[in-house]
């Protein structure tokens, strides 16, 4: 990981534009879990890799993080990141747009430099995908009609198709065999999908100072997620007209976070949220059942653990 910083720190340096590492660092050095990058480095490290290029590909992928947390806080129109104020909010949109642009342009350079057409089809692949996955939350998230299948499409397109194509990367440049690559693949797709779901609850029972976020978020940006969702399908008339103002017309008074929380707790949606969540860390650790006992399996193991040890 310390060679994975030196090469990010050492990408993400512009000549001529000093804006860009300016604004690159804030987000990058703001203390994220690196936990893409690190799971490239444990995919290939449990698959026996030798080579150099595992770096790459973990620098990669948190790039392409990177790039869409800064378009994600335009989009979004977030004050707030990882505890501090958004890029957006200290630069200007512009600057946070095209800077991800330009972590987009350096991801791209250092996934072609292995030489892998392979691993080069992976993560373009994944980049597409996440983009899919944003614009269809975009479409779907404040229509009430949406449901836990679009809501499942939705996250593993825009956060479990960076996990999985992180393990999938990592033991596709170490050679490793098409049964543990894909087993490597179900890993990250579920981890990925358990890490969402655990934001989305922690937007409504988290601690605002533990997660840098504020808390009911997606609330007030009118977001569908999972808690929200199943209180929908729960509720009667009344609760559902209350959804209705709140959610797809946008129209929130004083008062309204405390309502949508007291409903979350009528219904047990953040307790049903908590469950989903370890179902599918579960289903993370159950797909590296094929592989050899090893420090990294184990490693990945107590990394789903880890994930929904947040909710707890």
């Amino acid at each position: 990981m310390e060679a994975v910083n030196a090469l990010i720190a050492e990408r993400m340096a512009s000549e001529h534009a000093p804006r860009i590492p300016e604004v690159s660092a804030h987000l990058i050095d703001a203390g994220g879990k690196r936990l893409r990058p690190m799971l490239v480095l444990a995919a290939a490290r449990l698959c026996d890799y030798a080579g150099p290029f595992h770096l790459h590909l973990a620098a990669t992928v948190e790039f392409i993080h990177t790039a869409t947390l800064l378009h994600d806080d335009v989009v979004d129109e977030s004050a707030q990141r990882r505890g501090r104020p958004t890029a957006n909010l200290l630069w200007d949109n512009k600057s946070s747009v095209l800077v991800g642009d330009y972590l987009f342009a350096r991801a791209f350079q250092l996934m072609v430099e292995p030489g892998n057409l392979r691993v080069l089809s992976i993560l373009s692949n994944a980049a597409a995908t996440i983009a899919e996955g944003e614009v269809l939350q975009l479409t779907a998230a404040q229509n009430l009609a949406t449901d836990e299948c679009v809501y499942l499409k939705i996250i593993r397109g825009k956060t479990a198709a960076l996990f999985s194509a992180a393990t999938e990367a990592g033991a596709v440049i170490a050679g490793a065999p098409d049964a543990v690559t894909q087993a490597l693949f179900d890993y990250g797709d579920a981890l990925g999908i358990a890490f969402q779901i655990v934001d989305d609850y922690l937007d409504y029972a988290g601690d605002a100072g533990a997660t840098g976020k504020n808390v009911g978020d997606d609330f007030r940006e009118r977001k569908l997620t999972l808690p929200v969702i199943k209180a929908v399908a729960l509720a009667d008339a009344e609760e559902r007209a209350f959804w209705k103002r709140c959610i797809e017309r946008g129209k929130q008074e004083e008062g309204d976070l405390e309502t949508a929380l007291s409903l979350l707790a009528r219904h047990g949606t953040l307790e049903a949220t908590r469950t989903e969540a370890t179902r599918w860390a579960d289903r993370a650790k159950a797909a590296l059942a094929p592989l050899p006992e090893s420090d990294m399996r184990s490693m990945l193991t107590d990394l789903a653990d880890y994930v929904v040890a947040r909710i707890r």
